[in-house]
């Protein structure tokens, strides 16, 4: 189970949805395989976001995803142009 969650949130136009779907898609794998601490992730889809919620071992699991090869070269990189505006991102921690 989860003891950290990574929260990010995404601006992006309906008409691009279906391109940030397959960047997640793309990347679930090497995430969950890939990554220290990595337990899960799960696409959340609202009319006035996307949110992506990864779960982790711990709050630092979670801090070092962001700093990772994979979330800076790949994800970003496959989101930029499909961004309205700054991500949102946030970490909770489970008690």
């Amino acid at each position: 189970m989860a003891k950290a969650y990574l929260q990010i949130t995404l601006k992006i136009n309906a008409s691009e949805r279906e391109a940030a779907t397959k960047v997640y898609t793309t990347y679930k794998e090497p995430f969950l395989s890939g990554i220290t601490g990595a337990v899960s992730k799960e696409l959340l889809v609202r009319d006035e976001d996307v949110q992506v919620m990864h779960g982790f071992n711990s709050d630092a699991d979670a801090k070092a995803y962001l700093e990772s090869d994979l979330f800076n070269n790949d994800v970003v990189v496959g989101l930029k142009d499909l961004l309205q505006a700054e991500p949102e991102i946030r970490i909770y921690s489970t008690f």
